[in-house]
């Protein structure tokens, strides 16, 4: 053999030992980032186990508020039907009342009006529930409509206090 094929046989043999050297520190390189990345994966895993469970406990909490605010307006409801039933069967009552004669509504007079021009009596003292002087007597198609009136007026009334009691229950 000659000393260039000698020389030629040492610088392959320096390449293929350098070869198989950078293909070991490959596979080392890859152990280790293999390792790693495993390990980021399984802290990467924890945190979004962690993650996961404080969504579904946030979303248990308000699936809890939810419900209560619904109990809390069913009962409020419950409470305004109830308060307009009562309301309407009052107003029945009263129209009843008054179509039947038991009841006459009446107004007081003021006595210092000089233009109205009617002497109206006085109404005793013992009977009437005012102690005031003058009162007279509405008609009774008059007073269905007023009943009427204050009807409305009060299922208004108890509308917007619904209404009112809603917003409070929601934007607790």
């Amino acid at each position: 053999m000659t000393p260039v094929q000698k020389l030629a046989g040492l610088a392959a043999l320096i390449l293929v030992l350098m070869a198989s050297a950078t293909g070991v520190t490959w596979q080392v390189q890859d152990w280790r980032m293999g390792k790693k990345l495993s390990e980021q994966a399984g802290l990467h895993q924890g945190e979004l186990a962690a993650v996961s469970a404080a969504a579904a406990k946030q979303v248990s909490a308000e699936q809890g508020r939810r419900l209560a605010l619904e109990q809390t307006l069913a009962t409020s409801d419950q409470q305004h039907t109830r308060e307009l039933s009562d309301a309407q069967r009052y107003q029945a009552l009263l129209r009843d009342r008054l179509a039947t004669t038991d009841l006459r509504l009446s107004v007081l007079l003021d006595a210092t009006d000089s233009a109205g021009g009617c002497n109206v009596p006085a109404a005793s003292g013992a009977v009437g529930v005012v102690h005031a002087g003058r009162r007279a007597q509405l008609d009774p198609a008059h007073a269905q409509r007023i009943i009427g009136i204050t009807d409305a007026g009060d299922q208004g009334l108890i509308a917007l206090r619904a209404c009112q009691a809603y917003v409070r229950a929601v934007l607790r």
